[in-house]
């Protein structure tokens, strides 16, 4: 790490501070949730692990963000990263800088396994969730015409997941890895399954400060050292391929295609450059 990434920024303010703060999620499974004891995760670890490296001997701390504040808590300076399980898009960009990819998700919908239902168009009349404040409330919204599906906002992943578990929504639309974590660490997993066709493919990564070009590039540099050794794809399999706390279950998403070309060739490409294909 050269001298402009330690003298400049996000790096020379949490030496100052002797202390870091990562933004985290409460019910994001795998990437970052809860343990009620604090967070852990894909991305959580993903963090400790980095910023132990870039920051030696300063205090990392935890703090939780949601879908609506996570931007401005980043951009005031109250987190200096963002470690959960946010979209990159153009949208965002214009607000803030994404390190290199490090989850490519596709969203669909949970529903509970007794209801039959397997498809978007079996979701005519009936009432879908989705947390406020993120991508999927667009595309939800121009479902909710075409469908005549009734679109219900819920604050944040725990509660949505809860609305689909009580019936107060017939399903739950998320990114996979959000759904199958939440699913797993249901009181009755069995009783729920992820369907339908995807709604959208979107990177995922970790989220920093606009303007502090050194502090992306330590993290890009960090992210793609462990990308070409193998050490990301192995923290990948632990959490998606291994039984993770609290209940030991296994989300079970493997490597997808499109995140080991990621893995290859490490970009900070926004969502809409995957539509293009």
């Amino acid at each position: 790490m050269g001298a402009s990434a330690q003298d400049s920024g996000t790096l020379a303010k949490a030496r100052a501070a002797g202390s870091v703060t990562m933004g985290v999620r409460d019910a994001s499974p795998p990437l970052s949730y809860s343990l009620g004891t604090g967070y852990a995760g894909y991305h959580v670890e993903l963090c400790e692990q980095m910023l132990s490296k870039l920051l030696p001997g300063v205090a990392i701390r935890q703090m939780a963000v949601t879908s609506q504040n996570r931007l401005p808590l980043l951009q005031n300076g109250t987190v200096d990263i963002e470690c959960g399980s946010t979209t990159n898009n153009t949208a965002r960009q214009q607000q803030a800088a994404f390190a290199h990819t490090t989850y490519i998700t596709e969203a669909r919908f949970a529903v509970r396994a007794a209801s039959g239902i397997a498809s978007v168009e079996q979701l005519k009349g009936k009432t879908v969730v989705t947390t406020t404040g993120t991508t999927l409330v667009q595309r939800l919204r121009r479902l909710e015409q075409e469908r005549h599906i009734t679109v219900v906002l819920a604050k944040d992943h725990a509660e949505s997941f809860l609305l689909l578990e009580s019936g107060r929504a017939d399903a739950f639309a998320m990114d996979d890895n959000t759904l199958a974590g939440n699913i797993a660490n249901a009181r009755n997993p069995a009783d729920f399954r992820i369907v339908g066709k995807p709604l959208g493919i979107e990177p995922i990564a970790i989220m920093l400060r606009k303007d502090d070009p050194a502090f992306k590039s330590a993290v890009d540099g960090y992210l793609a050292a462990a990308m070409a050794s193998g050490a990301l794809e192995k923290l990948y399999a632990k959490w998606f391929m291994a039984p993770i706390p609290p209940k030991n279950a296994v989300i079970n998403i493997p490597l997808s295609d499109s995140l080991k070309a990621a893995f290859l060739a490490p970009n900070d490409r926004p969502a809409e450059a995957y539509e293009e294909k």
